[in-house]
């Protein structure tokens, strides 16, 4: 069974049982959570199975569901003119 890594965001407002919920579900279907978010927006990071995900696009409660990978900042440093 194939797995993705994807970062589930709760919308605004969303009881904590019903994100429990949803990282049991995770769990249930095999799946494993990796990462909590409580600070910034409410959700959790997870290895969610391709054949549960549906679950979590259907879920009225969800706001995104993305994928989870490396970010990586390149910035170019220019020295000012004299």
């Amino acid at each position: 069974m194939s797995h993705g890594k994807y970062i589930v965001v709760f919308k605004e407002g969303t009881a904590q049982d019903l994100i429990d919920g949803a990282e049991q579900d995770v769990i249930a279907q095999g799946g494993k959570i990796t990462h909590r978010y409580s600070a910034t927006f409410k959700g959790f990071a997870a290895e969610i199975p391709d054949n549960a995900l549906s679950v979590f696009t259907t879920n009225v409660a969800v706001d995104s569901i993305e994928p989870d990978g490396e970010v990586s900042i390149y910035a170019k440093q220019q020295l000012a003119k004299k």
